[in-house]
């Protein structure tokens, strides 16, 4: 039972699993994400843009930013172990990636409770912000981590 436990110390025990668990999301592999950063309610992870990425107007597509701020979202929110899913995300687009880029995504965890919590999200290229999330997640009591204690 993983009660005998805080959050903090699941994080730090079972580090690895959980990021290992995240690097290997199959769609995040599928598009070429790399997790950089995980700590407790935060993540980072990049994508570098290519040419199938790109919208009709020859800028990255509004899908691939929204993927990107999505899974660094989940990241954060399921950092503790615990089994998190997204109720609902807010994405302001302000400015256009390019082909070639490299696109950042940022979360980090306003605040949570026992059931749920709630993140800011920036997505960068080059020192600009092409876009915000804010998201909403829904924390389970299942923790997706093997043996927690």
């Amino acid at each position: 039972m993983i009660t005998n436990l805080s959050e903090q110390e699941i994080h730090e025990k079972h580090y690895n699993e959980i990021f290992t668990h995240f690097e290997q999301e199959p769609y995040a592999q599928f598009l070429g994400i790399k997790l950089k950063e995980l700590g407790l309610g935060t993540a980072t992870a990049e994508l570098e843009i290519q040419e199938h990425m790109l919208n009709s107007h020859g800028t990255v597509h509004g899908a691939i930013i929204f993927a990107l701020a999505d899974y660094v979202f989940a990241a954060a929110c399921n950092s503790y172990g615990k089994t998190s899913v997204g109720l609902s995300t807010t994405v302001n687009f302000m400015a256009a990636g390019m082909n070639g880029t490299i696109i950042r995504a940022i979360a980090v965890e306003e605040k949570k409770n026992n059931r749920t919590s709630w993140y800011k999200i920036r997505i960068e290229s080059n020192g600009e912000l092409l876009a915000t999330m804010e998201a909403l997640a829904y924390r389970k009591n299942h923790y997706f981590i093997s043996n927690a204690e």
